[in-house]
């Protein structure tokens, strides 16, 4: 497919004033890529420390870069190697985030990153899923080994990644205790938190023999939490990496969740859906061309739920 498309790229690290909807070429697939015409996107915390620059040690983007790592769309162009994905599969990623993003008509991805959507979910939906799906996903299972009748705090309850922790941990059987605002209690409890701390007049930390700890907030709220985990739990973070100096001295383990592209649990995350028992909450909608009030919301950190861009749909 040849021609050109919007997309919204940054040519410079900074505010949101360096958003800008340009004309480029719609690209190509690589042999072990296919072509994907996005329906919806989603804007997750890391788009903007990339705007911003401060992920550029680590990821090293050339510019001009667009910016997006959650899609949902439609396989338009499949590279050569690929049999596993066709013309016409509607299918949801979150792709390699050292490369080009969503916020764009058109989208290269490889073929092992991207699964087929959940049947039952609308491309919005779908959209909201991948990245902070496997950033739970990841962290709980793969870092801490989240085990049945486990005791775990999830920090940031009503926060996107907060919200499939609280499901995944319920699922697997763990006892839940999640922080949030009182305007967020309800939502929390229907995703199956057992027991919820309004961290604005309760202090979490007074919690103890607590066996995991998924912060996704940081800084002191990560320095407050050693205290509530027992002797050998487990703490994990999306937020800040944990010091070994604290994990030692409590006694415990930390480490740093950075998610990674996963096509077999994208897989099992459309299972989920299609057999209701994943929930997405949608915080607001915005267009391409309202990429920076997007991003004005996820900056504030009290969006519930996800942020959406609509392209075509």
């Amino acid at each position: 497919m040849t021609g050109s498309m919007k997309a919204v790229q940054i040519s410079e690290f900074g505010g949101r004033e360096v958003l800008s909807l340009n004309d480029i070429d719609i690209p190509a697939p690589a042999a072990n890529e296919v072509l994907i015409k996005v329906r919806a996107a989603s804007v997750n915390p890391v788009d903007w420390k990339i705007r911003e620059g401060y992920l550029q040690p680590l990821l090293n983007h050339p510019l001009p870069l667009t910016l997006g790592w959650d899609v949902a769309g439609e396989v338009v162009a499949v590279g050569e190697d690929v049999s596993s994905l066709a013309m016409g599969d509607e299918v949801y990623s979150r792709p390699d985030i050292a490369k080009n993003g969503s916020y764009a008509e058109y989208m290269t991805a490889a073929a092992d990153e991207v699964a087929l959507k959940p049947k039952s979910f609308s491309w919005q939906q779908a959209a909201g899923v991948p990245l902070a799906a496997l950033t739970a996903w990841q962290a709980l299972f793969e870092y801490v080994d989240l085990k049945e009748g486990e005791k775990v705090l999830i920090h940031g309850g009503s926060g996107a990644v907060g919200q499939f922790a609280i499901q995944f941990a319920k699922q697997k059987g763990a006892n839940v205790y999640t922080t949030t605002s009182s305007r967020n209690i309800e939502l929390v409890k229907d995703l199956g938190a057992d027991n919820v701390i309004n961290y604005r007049n309760e202090d979490f930390s007074e919690l103890t023999d607590m066996d995991v700890v998924f912060d996704t907030i940081g800084g002191e709220t990560q320095n407050q939490s050693y205290k509530t985990l027992k002797k050998g739990g487990r703490l994990v973070s999306i937020a800040t990496s944990p010091e070994e100096e604290m994990a030692a001295k409590y006694g415990v383990n930390a480490q740093f969740c950075f998610v990674q592209p996963n096509r077999p649990q994208l897989e099992q995350l459309a299972e989920l859906a299609d057999a209701g028992k994943l929930k997405v909450s949608i915080d607001s909608e915005f267009t391409l061309g309202q990429v920076a009030e997007a991003h004005e919301r996820s900056e504030t950190g009290r969006a519930q739920g996800k942020i959406i861009i609509n392209v075509s749909v």
